[in-house]
């Protein structure tokens, strides 16, 4: 067991768009969490498209982002999936019930734009790819 937050605590999702099931680490770089791919929203019984990695990785940098604003006293902000870059992997789909780790890493960031690398590894499955996010600011005195 971890002392984290639930990851409904960390990012402004609800209900079944809540990916990722934990957080199993997180630095001053960096985040990883841990999943079982489930059925519904994005595949069917049996299987969902690999492309739903870009999902996990986008929710894992913003449990990582909610981690860094619960610490400084700050509230959950939205962020927004600018680009993925060098997605590569050698899974065309994940199966329902499969354990996966996300870890995301910071390349760079400052108050709005952010730059990370990430991967998704299971039994067998390696993915790994870069994405760009901007988080809009608190309020129109920030712009």
């Amino acid at each position: 067991m971890n002392d984290f937050p639930a990851i409904a605590e960390l990012i402004p999702h609800t209900g079944p768009m809540i990916l990722l099931d934990r957080v199993i680490a997180f630095d001053d770089n960096s985040l990883s969490a841990e999943l079982v791919v489930r059925s519904g929203l994005f595949g069917d019984d049996k299987t969902v498209p690999a492309w739903v990695g870009i999902e996990y990785m986008a929710q894992t940098i913003g449990a990582y982002a909610g981690m860094k604003a619960r610490l400084a006293g700050e509230p959950i902000r939205l962020g927004f999936l600018l680009g993925t870059r060098r997605y590569s992997g050698n899974a065309a789909e994940f199966k329902v019930g499969t354990a996966l780790t996300v870890h995301v890493e910071k390349i760079m960031q400052d108050d709005r734009l952010g730059a990370f690398e990430c991967r998704i590894l299971g039994e067998g499955i390696e993915i790994s790819a870069n994405l760009n996010v901007y988080q809009p600011p608190l309020n129109d005195t920030e712009l």
